[in-house]
């Protein structure tokens, strides 16, 4: 009966250190470890641009400036071209234009955009128109005297110069009339000094007619030594009494 139990407990010694045995020759799996995860996508670009001032006059400029992230390439146009990442630029144009800033990476691609308005300037404004100048006030300034010698009438050399200018502005002027008035210095009686001073006047209408001058626009008066032209009593003031003297306009014929 001992002899059974000590063969029962033998087998069951001899199963247990079978299994031992064979728990120790097999091998231990190796587990793999997991993939590691994906990278991230690339960053997408980001730019922004901008124009200071945005309204300008033509011939004037404006500033571009821009700025960018996550871009390889940047490239403002028209015109510009490719820049840097960020920074500024100045542009004339010549009309109105939109500036387009494009930014290209991994991350794919980004625009944005600016306008610079161009306007024409007004025209200046036209001069002012020229005062306008009468033409007595005309005649005034261009017309000359006729100068004579003492108890003369003939149109001396210096007379003819002054005469013959005056044609040349009475042909461009053909609507005015005139009046030749006859002066003479102090020296003579008033009746001899009227006559002198109306053959004057006579003397220089003749030569005007002479150059061209429409007798119809002459009227002569004599007004002797009565209107002086210079009061002292010298050959250089007399001189200057001793004239033919024209006027604008018409008085009443002698």
């Amino acid at each position: 009966m001992i002899a059974d139990r000590k063969r029962v407990l033998a087998v069951l010694v001899g199963l247990i250190g079978v299994v031992l045995l064979a728990g120790a020759c097999h091998k231990k799996k190796i587990v793999a470890p997991p993939p590691p995860p994906p990278p991230p996508p690339p960053a997408a670009p980001t730019v922004s641009l901008s124009a200071e001032p945005g309204t300008i006059e033509k011939g004037q400029s404006s500033t571009l400036s821009w700025t960018s992230a996550h871009a390889t390439t940047v490239d403002v146009e028209p015109t510009v071209g490719s820049v840097q990442a960020q920074g500024s630029t100045t542009v004339t144009p010549d009309e109105s234009t939109t500036y387009t800033i494009t930014a290209t990476g991994p991350g794919g691609t980004a625009t944005d955009s600016t306008r610079v308005t161009v306007t024409v300037p007004p025209p200046p404004p036209p001069p002012p128109p020229a005062p306008t100048v009468s033409e007595s006030t005309v005649f005034e300034q261009t017309i000359k005297d006729a100068f004579f010698d003492f108890d003369k009438s003939a149109i001396r050399p210096d007379a003819q110069t002054a005469l013959q200018h005056d044609a040349d502005f009475l042909k461009d002027h053909p609507d005015i009339s005139f009046t030749i008035e006859g002066h003479c210095d102090e020296r003579g009686s008033e009746e001899y000094n009227l006559g002198l001073g109306q053959r004057r006047a006579d003397a220089a209408k003749n030569f005007l007619v002479n150059l061209g001058i429409s007798a119809d626009r002459i009227t002569t008066i004599s007004y002797g030594k009565d209107r002086p032209f210079c009061s002292e009593h010298t050959e250089s003031c007399w001189q200057q009494n001793r004239r033919a003297h024209l006027v604008f306009g018409t008085e009443s014929k002698q």
